[in-house]
């Protein structure tokens, strides 16, 4: 059985900070994600042309990723 492949996108502003990001749990601004996956994820990232870049991450491996950024309530 062959695992998915997500792409995620990210879109950066002029000055560096993250402007948009696919796959975003609701909980995390889109810099926030950005910065968890590039800690946790960061051989998988891409970067391209016109303040662009990619995440490739199989549908295994994000899913725990995106329960694990999850902050958990008390």
């Amino acid at each position: 059985m062959e695992s998915q492949t997500v792409l995620i996108h990210v879109r950066f502003a002029p000055n560096g900070v993250v402007v948009e990001i696919s796959e975003r749990p609701t909980a995390l601004s889109p810099q926030e994600w950005y910065n968890f996956l590039s800690d946790k994820a960061a051989n998988a990232y891409q970067p391209l042309a016109g303040g662009r870049g990619v995440f490739r991450l199989t549908k295994d491996a994000l899913d725990p990723l995106k329960a694990e950024s999850t902050p958990t309530a008390a």
